[in-house]
């Protein structure tokens, strides 16, 4: 039977770690979130909200496409029952993606990566230029080739962490801003949480959904190796002249508008530890990226300008189950951290209820980084 009167302690109050405390809260569990600042305004804030595996499909990553595709199926009814649970419109669009070239080396590198989609049974189409411009006006004239990925959807990320938020709270979890947890205590009966200012707190399982701060949290034993990527981003104010409807990739940026009067472009990616300093040089390569395949941005107002960091794993891929006794890693998303949010809030939310793990999250358990466990496992 479910165990839906447990108290959990989740760390961390971005979109993974709202959309598992609204999940358990939901089923029935005494929810508290902790947050070393406000909830949503990290990485979850800055994201530009793609749900889009096949477009951002690369060579190396077919098992963790598998897992974004699921995760892509399940966001319209995830939506749906967020949306009907707070009456928050969350902005899911359906129009799909466009990813371009915007030169003949832009198109080969282009062909090269439709040519492994079509491997995999993706549903993707090639178009040339002018097919492309014929759907999306707003493209840049000068395009050689494009792949239009019909699937690949958005969602307006900001709107799902304020619809998170009010969920949470209307079932009953609690949620801890400004509380930064320092440690935790592992134990398989009461784990605990440690907070920065002293009190600790216990429960009956304790998820570790901190983004790219999970590795700085002591007690764990370094057994979550996840680092901070920077990116850069601007959005941009939309009027009645500017009505791009698809999100287009370029081969340096993408350009993705928002339901809400926003275009987002970006976004860089650089290892530079917790540097949060939005620089002219992001700012310049997100604007000329995104000019070459979408000119019309460089007539919009400057909204605002961000940098967050994407957590990422030692090979990239999600950290997701059992880490330590009575202590669950929801973490180590990167750059999909939006288009999995409902496979993991539901599968790690199924997990703490029922004790099982599902095929869809195994191949991410947290001990693939455990050279140890692998030798045996192999012996």
């Amino acid at each position: 039977m479910p165990r839906t009167n447990q108290h959990v302690l989740v760390i961390g109050a971005g979109i993974i770690g709202l959309s598992i405390g609204w999940e358990l809260a939901r089923a029935g569990c005494r929810v508290d979130l902790f947050d070393r600042d406000e909830a949503g305004q990290a990485a979850s804030h800055v994201a530009a909200g793609m749900l889009a595996p096949d477009a951002e499909l690369e060579f190396e990553e077919t098992t963790l496409h598998d897992l974004n595709t699921e995760s892509r199926r399940r966001w319209p009814d995830f939506a749906a029952d967020l949306e009907a649970d707070t009456g928050v419109d969350v902005g899911l669009r359906t129009e799909g993606t466009f990813i371009v070239a915007d030169d003949r080396d832009a198109a080969e590198a282009l062909r090269r990566r439709y040519q492994f989609q079509r491997e995999q049974d993706l549903e993707v189409e090639w178009v040339s230029g002018e097919e492309a411009r014929a759907k999306e006006p707003f493209l840049a004239p000068r395009l050689s080739a494009a792949v239009r990925s019909p699937h690949d959807h958005q969602v307006n990320n900001r709107a799902v962490v304020k619809a998170l938020r009010q969920g949470v709270a209307q079932h009953g979890g609690r949620l801890h801003e400004h509380t930064p947890i320092e440690a935790v205590a592992p134990d398989a009966d009461r784990p605990a949480v440690v907070t920065a200012t002293g009190p600790r707190v216990t429960g009956d399982v304790v998820i570790v959904a901190a983004g790219a701060w999970s590795n700085s949290i002591d007690g764990l034993d370094g057994v979550l190796p996840i680092r901070p990527v920077k990116g850069e981003a601007v959005a941009l104010d939309v009027g009645p002249s500017f009505d791009l409807r698809h999100v287009v990739r370029g081969p340096d940026a993408y350009v993705v508008p928002k339901n809400d009067g926003r275009v987002v472009v970006g976004a860089t990616a650089e290892e530079k530890g917790f540097d949060d300093t939005v620089t002219a040089r992001g700012l310049y390569e997100n604007l000329e990226g995104g000019w070459e395949v979408v000119p019309g941005i460089l007539d919009l107002p400057v909204a605002c300008t961000c940098a967050s960091f994407r957590p990422a794993s030692r090979d990239n891929a999600p950290v997701l189950g059992p880490v330590a006794p009575g202590v669950v890693a929801a973490t180590g998303h990167y750059r999909h951290g939006v288009l999995l949010t409902p496979v993991t809030a539901q599968e790690i939310a199924r997990y703490v209820l029922t004790g099982t793990r599902s095929d869809w999250i195994a191949p991410f358990r947290p001990d693939r980084f455990d050279t140890t466990s692998l030798h045996r496992s192999r012996n």
